[in-house]
């Protein structure tokens, strides 16, 4: 399981430092992919193949999910890491999320989220968390 939070940056190539925390779990290659909300999604191998097994049972027939599916398949990179814990993100993963100089790495549970540090900011603090956590209730979410 990933959690945590960790700020690196960008160098001019485009390398970024994924944390040791997060490197045993990702394995020697992982997926990196486009998320919502504007950020970029790790995973491990065995995550990426459920998603990808997820994708494969959606009706292709349905306009919204050949949508999805190019969505998060368009831009995936098989990534591996260097000796010194990098991986190359390609330009179309950095501009889908903005990514310039400062980046947030956050363990999600099944996943590493990868965001600008801006965007990050925005999207860590809900002004309305209290009104999320509680229409979650509903489906039986409780903290």
């Amino acid at each position: 399981m990933f959690t945590g939070e960790y700020n690196h940056t960008i160098d001019a190539k485009g390398r970024l430092i994924i944390p040791a925390k997060f490197r045993e779990g990702l394995g020697e290659k992982f997926w990196i992919a486009k998320g919502l909300d504007g950020c970029l999604n790790a995973y491990s191998d065995e995550e990426w193949e459920k998603l990808d097994n997820w994708l494969k049972s959606l009706p292709s027939a349905k306009k919204e999910t050949r949508a999805v599916k190019r969505f998060f398949m368009s831009g995936a990179i098989e990534a591996e890491l260097d000796k010194q814990g990098r991986t190359l993100l390609t330009s179309q993963l950095r501009e889908h999320a903005g990514l310039t100089k400062d980046v947030v790495l956050v363990g999600v549970g099944d996943k590493v989220e990868i965001w600008s540090a801006e965007r990050w900011a925005s999207a860590s603090a809900p002004e309305n968390i209290e009104d999320m956590a509680e229409s979650l209730g509903d489906i039986g979410f409780n903290l």
